[in-house]
């Protein structure tokens, strides 16, 4: 898509109050495709005054209606898959595959759900002599991450639309071109003028000013837990709500008597998808000591797979891939053992890192404790499930996580006793309705179900 030279405020597309621009590079080639405006507090201040003027009419709009609105946004998004895809791809580097499947086809399903939500939800209930209410916080500050860059923008815009909230969006600025496409989306389902807006911008601009501002009632943030901290003390400091959803170090524990082949194969690919830029990525696979050693053997195997270019795209950015590969070097530094991959990048152009499994990591090494987002596997032996239990629960992060055993009982009784917000059980399938965020610094609040639609609204009483 061509991108636009303004900003999606009130129903329509604006001049940026400022000249400056962001360029949109491709990763995959360096090539630069577009530009976008770089917000001011300004363009802020004007998203939020429409996102204001309209709160009150759209939070006085039935259920039904909203979930009317929120329908013919998914399908226009159903309309427009082929192009999100495309768009992704060009701008994160995302092999189309993955685009069409996963950024495109997943946001359509969480859109989906929240329709099917706001018409069911129930915003009221009686307790005794009382009546509960439970109403729209109000307007919304979003601030999406580049990673997934039109589900992010969904798994909170859908919930506050479908809680009665009104919503300015801080998209990230390597990945806004997607999120002009949202706003053209909205336009064309119809939804009234500055129930959702847009501002193009960078984070410590434009993203400080939305976070700051004093007409934002609810502040949703996904990204790094360092900046998730300024935040959260940005909206402390007025007293307001806020949703993170931070980073992880997720376990992926294979107990003895699982298939161990499925198991390697799966955390493999989890971490892999993306190239690794996922926040719940199974990054660390613990392993008892009796089969260690046949499932580094598996994971080298399962992970030569993953071409880079091919089925493994690149880093968002070059400071990214450096980030990475700076993690691979301390990885060797501190005495990991690489089985497959390491730091030399695997193509002269695009910001590519290879694939990359450690074996011998203890868990006190830095790629075993701190958030790579990278194509980086650490493979970890432990002794008997106490210990892999310890070494599960011993990051400062808990967002996600897995456990296989050949019982689904024990794997049910470990997953119980992790420190975590998520876990599959031998493979389970994403659930759009199950609550998705974090114990620990990974994160507060949840997304997605109605769970997800509950981080919107705020709790009344009557009594009678």
């Amino acid at each position: 898509m061509k991108a636009h030279d303004g900003m999606y405020i009130g129903g329509q597309w604006r001049p940026a109050a400022g000249p400056d621009t962001i360029a949109v590079v491709n990763p995959a080639d360096e090539q630069v495709i577009g530009h976008v405006p770089a917000g001011t507090a300004e363009d802020v201040d004007a998203a939020v005054r429409a996102a204001r003027a309209a709160f009150p009419g759209w939070a006085a709009t039935g259920p039904a209606e909203r979930a009317a609105r929120i329908a013919a946004l998914r399908d226009v998004l159903v309309a427009r898959a082929d192009e999100i895809a495309e768009t992704v791809t060009a701008e994160l580097g995302a092999p189309l595959a993955l685009s069409q499947s996963v950024h495109a086809g997943v946001p359509i399903l969480v859109a989906g759900s929240y329709a099917e939500l706001a018409a069911s939800y129930s915003f009221e209930e009686k307790i005794g002599n009382s009546t509960v209410l439970l109403e729209p916080v109000g307007v919304v500050g979003a601030i999406t991450p580049w990673n997934y860059p039109l589900h992010q923008v969904v798994a909170k815009v859908a919930p506050a639309l479908a809680a009665g909230c009104t919503v300015v969006l801080k998209p990230a600025e390597d990945t806004p071109l997607t999120a002009q496409l949202f706003a053209e989306a909205v336009d064309e389902a119809g939804l009234p003028a500055g129930v959702f807006n847009l501002v193009t911008g960078l984070g410590p601009v434009a993203g400080q000013a939305l976070a700051a501002h004093e007409d934002v009632d609810l502040v949703s943030f996904t990204g790094s837990t360092a900046v998730g901290r300024q935040i959260g003390a940005t909206a402390g400091a007025a007293v307001k709500r806020v949703a993170l959803e931070l980073g992880g170090k997720s376990a992926n524990v294979i107990l003895p008597g699982a298939d161990l082949a499925k198991a390697v194969n799966v955390g493999i690919a989890n971490v892999m998808s993306n190239s690794g830029q996922t926040c719940s990525a199974w990054t660390r696979m613990l392993v008892h000591e009796d089969q260690y050693e046949e499932a580094v053997a598996l994971a080298a195997a399962a992970v030569a797979k993953y071409v880079p270019g091919e089925r493994v795209g690149p880093l968002v950015n070059a400071k990214q891939q450096q980030r990475v590969r700076g993690y691979i070097e301390k990885g060797v530094a501190e005495g990991a053992r690489l089985v497959a991959g390491g730091p030399a990048a695997p193509h002269e152009t695009g910001y590519y890192v290879s694939p990359t499994v450690f074996a011998d990591v203890t868990p006190e090494m830095t790629i075993a404790q701190e958030e790579i987002f990278g194509p980086v596997v650490s493979l970890i032996e432990y002794a008997d499930e106490d210990d892999a239990l310890r070494i599960a629960n011993g990051t400062v992060y808990g967002l996600a996580g897995a456990v296989w055993a050949a019982d689904e009982a024990e794997a049910v009784a470990f997953a119980r006793r992790m420190d975590t917000g998520q876990v599959d059980i031998n493979g389970g399938r994403f659930n759009p309705l199950a609550p998705f965020g974090g114990y620990k610094q990974s994160g507060v609040g949840r997304e997605l179900g109605p769970h997800g639609l509950s981080e919107y609204l705020q709790t009344k009483s009557l009594q009678f």
